[in-house]
């Protein structure tokens, strides 16, 4: 397998300091070394320093069967990373003052089931709904049509008390969906390319999945075994299919690139999508009726509050970001090998990056070394 660093031309990156240049080249080295080790067929990396892009690079195959090598341009599937833009969508939509995170969503879905009444917009984005799934193991709820899962989900009784307890849970996903719908006067996924796409400068940002017809997207595989593997079958690459209906793009549908990630990053981090305050709220762990912090917040997993916030967007066990705001650093992993799990390697690239300086710093210490050496001279 082919595992090289592609160039981009269209879109250079700044000039960065040798401390920025040792970083990146411990970043490709790590990159390389896990790709072999883990066996990813291909991965795009972009890394954000103090509002800019210094490294973003593709490697590998995008389609192996037919040596398609992955680019920049490639789109890989954000899977339930998508959960994060939807959080950003529900607080700008919270900041126009078009909804409010505290109301329940029966305010604004008016054929919601009366045991979901009192379920708040917040626990929605963190999972304390006590909702119940509208996936099964086997995928939507009866093997059915989205409509035939609704209602079947619809018919079930809760699993808890909102607030009570966190669980993972797709309903909630479609629930925001319909709400950023209804406020914003337009479809979900329309509402992202205005709101955010369109203001992030994403222009290889869209929504499909396996099963949908769209260009420049890397394929998807596994060393998972098959079921009709015997129990000593040795590891082997085999195609993933995954199925997301439009009706939960919101909790997953999202295809993008590195570039387009980090570029939504920068956008999002220097205000261009939300405001200080917004912001912080959407990036606060929501509290469990016993006081407790639950692990996500507004759409975002909450890797580590204090001291060094760290808030995520993982997804499909092969698609990670991860952004530490108080190190000025955010770090996008996205691959085609469903558990590549890049959340697991991203912390050593942040931590490669985070002392690094930039050129600017470079350039003021020199310029001091400079000084001192003048007013040193006999």
């Amino acid at each position: 397998m082919l595992i090289s660093a592609l160039p981009f031309a269209a879109l250079p990156l700044p000039t960065v300091s040798a401390n920025q240049d040792r970083a990146n080249d411990q970043t490709r080295r790590l990159i390389r070394q896990i790709m072999r080790d883990e066996r990813i067929p291909g991965l795009q990396i972009a890394v954000v320093k103090e509002g800019q892009i210094v490294l973003s690079e593709a490697y590998g195959l995008a389609n192996v069967e037919n040596g398609v090598l992955a680019s920049r341009d490639t789109r890989f599937p954000l899977n339930s990373a998508t959960k994060a833009f939807t959080g950003v969508a529900i607080a700008q939509l919270a900041e126009q003052g078009r909804l409010d995170l505290d109301a329940a969503a029966s305010r604004y879905l008016d054929d919601l089931p009366a045991a979901w009444k009192d379920v708040r917009l917040r626990q929605l984005l963190a999972h304390t709904s006590g909702l119940p799934d509208i996936l099964d193991a086997k995928g939507l709820l009866g093997g059915g049509s989205e409509a035939q899962a609704w209602t079947a989900v619809t018919t079930r009784p809760v699993e808890a008390a909102p607030g009570q307890r966190f669980a993972y849970n797709q309903t909630n996903y479609v629930l925001l969906a319909r709400i950023i719908a209804r406020q914003s006067g337009m479809p979900y996924e329309r509402f992202l390319a205005t709101a955010q796409f369109s203001s992030a400068r994403m222009a290889r940002t869209t929504f499909g999945d396996s099963y949908d017809l769209v260009p420049d997207v890397a394929t998807m595989y596994s060393l998972a075994p098959r079921a009709t593997d015997a129990a000593n079958t040795p590891p082997r690459l085999s195609h993933w299919f995954y199925d997301i209906p439009p009706s939960l793009w919101a909790g997953g549908g999202i295809l993008t690139t590195a570039d387009d990630t980090a570029r939504w990053l920068v956008a999002l981090t220097e205000g261009r999508l939300l405001g200080d305050a917004a912001r912080a709220r959407m990036w606060s762990a929501e509290r469990l009726a016993d006081g407790r912090a639950g692990p996500w917040a507004g759409g975002w997993p909450v890797l580590q509050a204090a001291p060094d916030l760290q808030v995520a967007g993982i997804g499909g066990a092969r698609s990670a970001f991860v952004v530490y705001p108080e190190r000025g650093v955010a770090v996008v992993v996205l691959t085609n090998l469903v558990g590549a799990n890049p959340q697991r390697f991203i912390p050593r690239i942040a931590d490669f990056h985070a002392g690094a300086a930039s050129a600017a710093d470079d350039k003021a210490v020199a310029r001091a070394g400079q000084q001192r050496s003048i007013v040193a001279r006999p």
